[in-house]
């Protein structure tokens, strides 16, 4: 039974801190694949300072070159209107399988806001959710609004899992997972600002990435 991470993002632009993550849920989870899934209109993020989703995608593709795990989809950018996961995930799953078991990776400020989300319900029930807190995040998983994303999404109580201390796939039930994964403290609206002031971007992006964004002028007005 296959097993996929995905991972969805505006990916603006793709950082080293988003391919760390994804090779330690590699490593984690012990999924057979990671599946970078740039959004072309992420309906929750504003369109000030967004690169067009052609270039957001060249640049996810330029940095997971060479992974043998690592691949990505085009499916939002093929896909009209915003780009809702429930959507994404409904797709697929036609496409993997009724036998693939997915993976929705989301930061821990994404899940607060899960929500908001168009179908939570529905987005729980198509793939497990794991959880990565960001690094200098302040995030309580037993906190009242955490749990009150978890009880109205029909979720199981947490199972932790961190590099120190790996819990078997056997003992996940349906739960969650909260993965305290290394973070990097990277930020891609940082990265705008220093592409956008001329300033280094070097050991922050992969080199193909940094090239990209140099070449075809990314950034250079707005932020």
């Amino acid at each position: 039974m296959p097993r996929v991470g995905v991972f969805g993002g505006s990916f603006n632009p793709i950082h080293l801190g988003h391919l760390l993550l994804a090779d330690e849920i590699l490593e984690l989870l012990q999924v057979d694949q990671i599946l970078f899934v740039p959004a072309a209109a992420p309906p929750h993020k504003p369109l000030r300072g967004l690169a067009p989703a052609r270039d957001r995608y060249a640049m996810t593709e330029l940095a997971i070159r060479g992974h043998p795990r690592f691949a990505i989809s085009d499916l939002e950018l093929r896909r009209p209107g915003p780009s809702y996961t429930v959507d994404t995930l409904e797709a697929l799953r036609r496409e993997a399988g009724r036998e693939a078991e997915l993976f929705l990776l989301i930061g821990s400020e994404t899940f607060l806001d899960l929500l908001s989300w168009r179908d939570p319900q529905r987005i729980a029930q198509l793939a497990r959710l794991v959880v990565v807190p960001r690094a200098g995040a302040a995030f309580d998983p037993d906190g009242v609004q955490a749990q009150k994303v978890l009880a109205e999404t029909g979720q199981d109580p947490w199972v932790r899992i961190e590099p120190s201390r790996p819990a078997p796939a056997a003992t996940w039930g349906k739960s969650p997972l909260l993965v305290l994964a290394t973070s990097l403290p990277i930020s891609s609206s940082e990265l705008r600002r220093r592409a956008r002031d001329g300033r280094s971007l070097a050991y922050r992006v992969p080199e193909a990435v940094r090239e990209y964004i140099l070449v075809q002028r990314l950034y250079r007005e707005g932020g």
